[in-house]
């Protein structure tokens, strides 16, 4: 039994849109642990992909029925969020009972105020670093559901909302604790209105890719780091006491997240000199999305500074510019940054830190 991240191709270029769903746990993890000999681990585990498996399913009959896109509200104030949290007091109907809304004060739940705090800083991000009016552009209202089934090992993007798990305690902890999965997960929204990135092999690892990209940078931006300062972890909040890991990934050193009995070893390569060649995980987009993280965080780093001015515009520059097409490649994405950091920001330290990024993870470029 296998789980696949997302279902379909985002959104068409004529505006049309494909079935979209994406969790943050890689299928490659699920399958391990529903093979585990613990019966209630297991069970869990195949529990999170049936649950999985219906959520993509119903995201498929609704968007092929013709259900239109969450609805821009009359009454929205350009460059404001608008947000809503609702509770789905550990059923599985969405969204569930409204229990925060913008602007209302923060409660006793600290899960909600969490999801709330983490819709707000992706928002943020968005507009204050790149002038994006919401992962649309145009205002989109971000609701969030917490509290979704009972021990449920995930998070998901649905095409157009945020769900949460509360995790088993054991393998994995309570997901809105980590505000990069957030903002990881609502990133796929922002392509979801771009690049329109296929999700299978090269095309969606950079999907995935571009999403810890994005995720890693709402952390950063939140604590305040600069480059040199941040963990380049991703779901470091995630993973249980127990669990012998720092995060799901490294886009510092992939391939070091995790090595654990239970989850196993974490098979992400820094280079093409490792990459995974599979079938399985839609091709290896979780897995050899490794390469090009590795290469975003060598021309942060080379670069300095906080990581969402110089190197955070190439990569946004190049999701949202219009040329990347929808099956690119590795060479493909890599030639675009040298391309956009050219026409930002000249021959300068910006294009000769992306050129020698990619260089350094053997990815060529055009």
């Amino acid at each position: 039994m296998s789980v696949t991240e997302c279902n379909g191709s985002d959104m068409t270029r004529n505006g049309g849109f494909e079935p979209v769903f994406c969790t943050i746990i890689p299928p490659h993890v699920l399958d391990r642990l529903a093979q585990s000999d613990d019966p209630a681990r297991s069970g869990r585990a195949r529990r999170t992909i049936q649950r999985d498996a219906y959520e993509r399913t119903q995201r498929h009959l609704t968007t092929v029925a013709g259900a239109p896109a969450v609805a821009l509200l009359a009454d929205a104030e350009p460059g404001k969020p608008h947000r809503t949290v609702y509770d789905a007091r550990n059923g599985t109907d969405l969204p569930g009972t409204k229990v925060r809304g913008e602007g209302d004060d923060p409660g006793q739940d600290a899960t909600v105020n969490r999801a709330y705090a983490g819709l707000g800083a992706t928002f943020e991000l968005l507009l204050k670093a790149y002038a994006r009016d919401s992962i649309d552009g145009h205002g989109l209202p971000l609701d969030a559901t917490v509290h979704y089934d009972e021990e449920y090992n995930n998070a998901f993007w649905n095409g157009e909302q945020m769900v949460f798990g509360d995790g088993d305690g054991e393998i994995f902890l309570d997901f809105t604790n980590a505000i990069d999965v957030i903002g990881h997960e609502l990133a796929h929204g922002v392509t979801q209105y771009t690049a329109n990135l296929t999700y299978y092999g090269q095309p969606g690892a950079l999907n995935e890719s571009v999403s810890d990209v994005i995720g890693a940078l709402i952390k950063q931006y939140t604590l305040g780091q600069t480059a040199d300062e941040a963990d380049w972890l991703i779901g470091a909040e995630l993973l249980a006491p127990d669990v012998t890991g720092k995060a799901l990934r490294s886009m510092k050193a992939p391939g070091t997240a995790y090595d654990d009995d239970v989850l196993g070893k974490d098979p992400q390569p820094a280079t093409m000199d490792d990459y995974v060649r599979t079938g399985r995980d839609n091709g290896g987009v979780h897995i050899n999305s490794g390469i090009p993280n590795h290469a975003f965080y060598l021309a942060a780093t080379t670069l300095g500074g906080h990581a969402w001015e110089r190197a955070g515009q190439v990569w946004y520059d190049v999701l949202t510019g219009g040329d990347l097409q929808q099956d690119a490649h590795f060479t493909d994405f890599a030639t675009l940054t040298l391309k956009a950091a050219r026409a930002r920001y000249g021959d300068g330290d910006e294009l000769q830190a992306v050129t020698k990024a990619w260089e350094r993870v053997g990815v060529r470029t055009l």
